[in-house]
């Protein structure tokens, strides 16, 4: 359950219209289902009032959707932001993709979102209602009474593993501050770190053999602001291709991860999007973990205008010799 309130963002959201600082909000709506909460631009207190939401299925990450026409030049826009958010922001606003002055960022705190797939685990398919509070009570077409499902038992695996509960960029903020804390994300990487080639490229023919080329990875990535994408482009070689051969399914998510090496914050919103339920987080992290060790610990969007090691030459700079002798001898 979020300690923030719906009424609370609204209220301010509200205050915000009346005395003209903002034109519109960028904020939730419910989609077809009550799990389906999907972004929306509201124009006025009465919208916001009739339609906004706020609750644990609320995970899109805004920052991606400044980018897009949502802005619009002559005008200001409040856009509510999670902790995990606001690196992505920073990071967007390091590569210039939106304009600050346009932008009214009001940070708000997050208990972490829940997971569909999770909550189906526990009361199986067909899932007709979900209400929020300190219990999810989640009915389904097969039962009408409602079965109480503890969210902290359904979050998301990047709530799970949050790196930090501080925003990093904020106009004003809602609620307490929190921390920077104590993660495990890595821990899964070391896992596929300690498989041997055969079985790790086994795990990984299994999880992408799943992909339907749809895009959504791509589309919903902060990091993917390429005004006409590689995979869109006709002369590439790889123009909105299905995956109709296996290098097809490998080289889709590899030409991406690396594409966003050293500019991805780990939001997690490839893997949240993913309608097969691929953890394409993990190609990520492995990027991350190895910048770490070889460059120094770094973590994107942490301040505005910092540079990713993989742009950012020293002197101390690992030679690629000594990255091969480093895994020779972790071999």
């Amino acid at each position: 359950m979020q300690k923030v309130t719906r009424e609370q963002l609204i209220e301010r959201a509200a205050a915000l219209f009346a005395d003209g600082t903002v034109s519109s909000v960028l904020g939730w709506k419910r989609g077809e289902f009550d799990y389906d909460i999907t972004p929306a631009v509201f124009e006025s207190a009465e919208e916001l009032e009739k339609e906004f939401v706020w609750n644990d299925f609320c995970g899109a990450n805004f920052s991606k959707y400044l980018v897009s026409k949502t802005v619009k030049a002559e005008e200001k826009i409040l856009v509510f932001l999670k902790p995990c958010d606001t690196y992505s922001f920073n990071q967007l606003l390091t590569e210039h993709r939106f304009d600050r002055e346009k932008v009214y960022a009001v940070g708000i705190p997050c208990e972490g979102m829940a997971d569909i797939e999770k909550i189906k685990k526990i009361t199986g398919e067909g899932i007709a209602k979900i209400e929020c509070g300190e219990k999810l009570a989640v009915t389904t077409i097969y039962n009408d009474a409602p079965v109480p499902v503890d969210p902290s038992d359904v979050l998301a695996e990047r709530c799970a593993n949050c790196k930090s509960k501080k925003h990093v960029a904020y106009d004003e903020l809602i609620g307490d501050e929190g921390e920077v804390v104590s993660s495990a994300r890595f821990d899964e990487v070391e896992k596929l770190e300690a498989m041997t080639p055969d079985e790790r490229f086994a795990f990984w023919q299994g999880e992408l053999s799943r992909c339907i080329r749809c895009n959504a990875c791509r589309d919903a990535c902060p990091a993917c602001t390429c005004e006409v994408c590689v995979f869109n482009n006709p002369r590439s070689g790889v123009e909105n291709k299905a995956p109709a051969n296996s290098f097809e399914e490998k080289m889709f998510h590899i030409i991406r991860a690396f594409h966003v090496a050293g500019r991805c914050t780990d939001c997690g919103e490839c893997s949240r999007v993913c309608p097969q339920n691929i953890p394409l987080h993990l190609l990520n992290r492995k990027f991350i973990k190895d910048m770490n060790e070889c460059y120094g610990e770094y973590q994107a969007g942490e301040e505005v205008g910092t540079k990713a090691p993989l742009v950012d030459y020293t002197t101390e700079d690992l030679e690629p010799g000594e990255v091969f002798d480093r895994r020779d001898t972790d071999a």
